[in-house]
């Protein structure tokens, strides 16, 4: 049998959506940027209180709203619901950026009470599965929720809760099985026996801590993919529809730069991207794009490969000897892992984008990435991560200033990423270029298992 749960804590999902509200005059948001960084030494970043009714007793209410961002995840809405008159409460996240371009699936083994304090962001469109007691959250069930995985057991077990009273007089034999799967759930927060936790989120927006960033945690796997026609349907988006094919010649596209309207990522006023197509030297083309910001001045830039998947990955290492290899270009794909053993750090596929640079600004984008962190930053960030983090930072700062010698690991299953060779044509002495066959995990991964791309014409059918 599997076991859904929905909302806890609240009406019937029968119950009527509560009227929409207005600000009052005296409760507006602070000036500046409407989604302001979360922070706790912001004292301007005050939530703005809104008249609401509340569905438990139908008198009004207050309806609390933070509008934030979160470094490693993106803009939300924090709301909050408390009703004096019958002391209700509610909370939850909206999210208020936009849809990613990939889905994205955690798989977390849980091993030890302490992966329960893991923080969890489940957003309303995600799927939270434990395959061990059959045990599923399904999505749109649930409002979107910044906790932890202990707290998403917690929300689980109260919704199961919720109508017991009610199973018990109408039907005993099924509250008594829910009684028992309750029983369940809360020796799964004591973790008498390891169990795996998977959030499937079409949209992308989700995510699950990793408590050993910026190492590479062995207990979960992040893998992103395509959405599927049902899945984005479910989103809300229209599948794309064949274009026609463009009557421009390549040569015209290399020698003219595209420009298409856009919003701006940080405060949604409109913005323009240039697009060009470049030939880079012993390589192949790319795709650069770069958007710039009249309004707040957010200048942002992103690469993607305008080849085809290479039929072997690719694995390029380097070692850098001196302050001068930091000033290689170098162009890391969307499907790039970048490694430096010696530091036993691992940047994984997808994060930082496609990005065409060089050596210095890669480690610079690393380092703001690590600095940015919020689960290792404020008031409940735990020391001894939180110092792990500043001597990984300083680590890489002797990087940037050449007193520490290390390998720089680019391993693209999609073959599509590049480091300038100073020497070229002739080999350099110190990188090693290693082309590899995909595993199956890999092509998945790049969607590719199930991509058919041989004996079309022998099945075509005859023309008239």
């Amino acid at each position: 049998m599997m076991w859904a749960v929905g909302e806890p804590g609240g009406p019937s999902p029968r119950s009527p959506s509560p009227p929409p509200a207005s600000l009052s005059p005296s409760s507006s948001f602070p000036a500046g940027p409407a989604f302001r960084p979360l922070s706790a030494e912001d004292e301007e970043q005050l939530p703005a209180e809104v008249e609401s009714l509340c569905m438990a007793c139908f008198r009004n209410g207050v309806t609390r709203l933070l509008l934030t961002k979160i470094p490693f995840f993106k803009e939300i809405i924090v709301s909050s619901f408390s009703c004096s008159n019958c002391n209700w409460t509610n909370a939850e996240i909206q999210s208020a950026g936009k849809i990613q371009e990939q889905g994205v699936c955690y798989t977390l083994t849980v091993r030890s009470k302490q992966d329960m304090n893991r923080e969890v962001v489940k957003t309303d469109c995600a799927t939270a599965r434990v395959p061990e007691l059959d045990f599923e959250i399904p999505a749109f069930s649930q409002k979107g929720v910044l906790t932890t995985l202990e707290g998403l057991v917690d929300r689980a077990i109260a919704g199961l809760e919720q109508d017991q009273p009610r199973r018990r007089e109408t039907d005993a034999s099924l509250a008594e099985k829910i009684d028992e799967f309750i029983s369940k759930l809360k020796r799964l927060k004591e973790v008498e026996s390891p169990f795996t936790f998977i959030l499937d989120d079409p949209s992308g927006n989700s995510f699950v801590e990793n408590p050993r960033a910026p190492l590479r945690d062995e207990a979960l796997v992040v893998t992103r993919y395509w959405r599927t026609a049902q899945q984005a349907a479910m989103l809300g988006l229209k599948a794309e529809e064949p274009q026609e094919n463009s009557t421009e010649t390549a040569d015209d596209l290399r020698n003219e730069v595209l420009q298409f309207n856009t919003n701006c990522p940080e405060c949604n006023a409109p913005a323009t991207t240039n697009m060009k197509l470049v030939q880079i030297p012993h390589f192949k083309e790319v795709i650069i794009m770069a958007t710039n910001c009249d309004a707040c001045g957010h200048r942002t830039n992103e690469v993607k490969s305008g080849g085809a998947i290479e039929p072997l990955g690719s694995k390029i290492t380097l070692r850098l000897t001196d302050v001068s290899d930091l000033t290689r270009d170098v162009l890391k794909s969307e499907t790039c892992r970048v490694e430096i053993p010696e530091l036993e750090f691992e940047l994984g596929m997808g994060a930082l984008g496609g990005k065409f640079t060089t050596l210095e600004g890669l480690l610079k984008d690393i380092q703001a990435l690590v600095e940015r962190n919020p689960f290792t930053l404020g008031d409940s960030s735990n020391p001894d991560r939180t110092e792990k983090l500043h001597a990984f930072g300083r680590k890489l700062q002797q990087i940037l200033d050449g007193q520490l010698k290390v390998h720089l690991v680019l391993d693209d299953p999609a073959g599509n990423s590049y480091l300038q060779n100073v020497y070229a044509p002739e080999e350099d002495p110190e990188m090693a270029v290693e082309r590899y066959e995909r595993s199956f995990e890999q092509n998945e991964e790049l969607g590719l298992n199930d991509m058919k791309t041989e004996g079309y014409a022998e099945k075509a059918p005859p023309q008239r």
